[in-house]
């Protein structure tokens, strides 16, 4: 669906896919919740089905697929694809969740880091392999969200899922702030890759910024900005 395009006689009930930049700040459960209220009290899809294919944290922005009616049956394909990812890093400190959600609790030495030992840790990085989790993400460790725990005090060891990192690339760096862009597999989480990055650099490192660019074929080029997305709803309330 384009800019323009209007929604005016879509049955959203037979299957939907919306692409949404997701905005700062929004969880992407508020994004659906928003997206569904108005089906069901404006459009009058009272039992319409409707779910996002690929969290993305509330301090991310960018590409969010929203399933409606029979198309939450491709939840699960959609998610599998892999991601594109511009993320904005500060190094030399680091913070208890990985990005800005927390004030920094640790600053590190950055002087012996350059470009060329940047690109070396990228290209360590990358591939295959073992990741784990942010201690504050909702993972869940015995029926309880790990976040729950960090909150808590209490110390959780989650387990490492199988990642693959496709490709990195520096898009720009000036000490001590480096920008990145990623392309990697479902489940990888770009706040650990920023706190591993500053591991392989002798230092730290957190996330200040994420963007989603891309989530298979979807591009934040073609992602609707949300309130625009609300008002092509309201004019099929009114049509």
């Amino acid at each position: 669906m384009t800019e323009n395009q209007s929604l005016v006689g879509v049955d959203f009930k037979e299957g939907y896919i919306a692409i949404i930049d997701k905005p700062l700040e929004w969880t992407s459960t508020d994004v659906v919740r928003k997206i569904k209220y108005a089906l069901q009290h404006r459009l009058g899809y009272k039992k319409i089905k409707i779910g996002h294919a690929g969290t993305l944290d509330p301090l991310a922005t960018g590409v969010l697929i929203v399933c409606i009616g029979k198309a939450t049956k491709m939840v699960n394909e959609l998610q599998a694809e892999e991601k594109e990812y511009v993320a904005d890093i500060e190094l030399g400190a680091t913070t208890p969740s990985y990005d800005l959600e927390h004030p920094i609790d640790k600053y590190y030495p950055t002087d012996h880091i350059t470009r060329e030992k940047i690109e070396q840790a990228l290209r360590d990085l990358s591939g295959e392999r073992l990741q784990a989790p942010p201690i504050y993400s909702a993972k869940k460790v015995e029926g309880v969200r790990a976040y729950e725990f960090a909150r808590a005090g209490e110390e959780v060891e989650l387990k490492k899922a199988l990642i693959n990192i496709y490709e990195m690339e520096i898009l720009s760096f000036e000490m001590p702030h480096l920008k990145i862009r990623v392309r990697c597999s479902k489940g990888t989480y770009i706040r650990s890759l920023a706190n591993e990055i500053g591991i392989a650099l002798d230092s730290g490192a957190h996330l200040t910024g994420l963007r989603r660019t891309r989530s298979g074929g979807f591009t934040v080029e073609n992602a609707h900005n949300l309130e625009n997305f609300m008002e092509k709803l309201r004019e099929c309330e009114t049509k």
